[in-house]
């Protein structure tokens, strides 16, 4: 199994059309990342990381994990970090309004997105476990054996 880290990516390649300075962040080249990662993806046994999902093809996946975090939690998380009022705002709000859960259902059959806690090291804990059963399930459906790289 393969952990594609797309941040990575993205700063191992320079792979950013430019900066936005409300946010303070980088803005991903999304077609740059897809022509580097395609061929890894589609051959399977991978774990794309990633906090969007909707510019990724729909066939890539057997699993969307969208995790969650209780408001007052990421708000801490992020202040922590030392993100603007603006960034953390924008953060809480599409935490309230579910924007990356919903993308990930309107961009995928919603059948396979599943949403996570993700709010202690408890949830983690109880992630990882579930990620590991679903693997292991998936593998055992399918033939039993991690495919080829």
């Amino acid at each position: 199994m393969k952990h594609v880290n797309i941040g990575a990516v993205a700063l191992e390649n320079n792979f950013y059309e430019g900066e936005d300075s409300t946010l303070e962040c980088k803005i991903l080249d999304e077609d740059k990342v897809l022509s580097h990662i395609e061929d890894t993806v589609r051959r399977g046994n991978n774990i794309v990381d990633y906090h969007g999902s909707d510019f990724f093809d729909e066939d890539w996946f057997d699993i969307v994990f969208c995790l969650r975090t209780e408001i007052e939690i990421l708000a801490k998380r992020l202040e922590e970090r030392e993100y603007s009022d603006v960034k953390i705002k924008n953060n809480i709000e599409s935490e309230i309004f579910q924007v990356l859960l919903e993308e990930a259902r309107e961009s995928y059959d919603p059948e396979i997105v599943y949403e996570l806690p993700s709010n202690n090291l408890a949830d983690v804990d109880s992630n990882v476990a579930r990620i590991q059963s679903w693997i292991q399930s998936w593998y055992a459906d399918n033939g039993g054996t991690e495919p080829e790289r």
